[in-house]
């Protein structure tokens, strides 16, 4: 079983979005996906998930997950655009369903807004696995940034989102809503 790992570095976000692949069976997973977004505009565009669109086809690629670390404040996913032109099932810790009680408050998103997880297809609770082709995932609950954190250990690496910041690991933020530096540290 070989594992190989490309990064998309999205520099107006400064975020890494990891695709993950079984080179065995050419299963992958991508991990938290930006959608950009043109401030000055006020619209969404697609270059960066286009990016990874063209790599997975050009690779031969089988799209077996999209993955968030957590809801993120900094960019806009780009899962659901990317479930539509690729497949593959979406996931997120199961705390998105605290995030989401909270954005409806803060946003007055109103009673139309579904609060239970429901737009992504898995809710991970701590220690589960789900697989990658013939790779064994793990899911670590690791709040603190947000209730809803999880890292996802694939064979010897671990994709923690913001729960470590680049480029000086051990630095992520606890000042969002429910955010906690206690549970981050733990």
């Amino acid at each position: 079983m070989t594992i190989s790992v490309k990064t998309f570095f999205d520099t107006a976000t400064n975020n890494a979005t990891h695709l993950v692949c079984d080179d065995e069976t050419l299963s992958c997973a991508v991990i938290d996906p930006v959608l950009d977004f043109d401030l000055a505009a006020g619209k969404t565009l697609t270059k960066s998930a286009d990016e990874i669109i063209n790599y997975v086809i050009s690779e031969g690629l089988k799209v077996s997950w999209i993955l968030e670390t957590h809801v993120h404040a900094d960019h806009l996913t780009s899962s659901a655009y990317l479930k539509e032109k690729l497949g593959g099932k979406t996931g997120i810790g199961s705390g998105v369903v605290d995030v989401q009680k909270t954005f409806v408050a803060i946003y007055n998103l109103g009673d139309g807004f579904a609060q239970d997880g429901s737009q992504f297809d898995a809710l991970f609770s701590d220690n589960d696995t789900f697989s990658i082709g013939n790779l064994e995932a793990r899911v670590i609950h690791t709040p603190g940034h947000t209730p809803a954190c999880a890292t996802y250990v694939i064979d010897d690496c671990a994709f923690t989102g913001d729960t470590f910041f680049m480029p000086d690991s051990g630095t992520a933020r606890c000042d969002f809503p429910d955010g906690s530096a206690t549970q981050l540290y733990n």
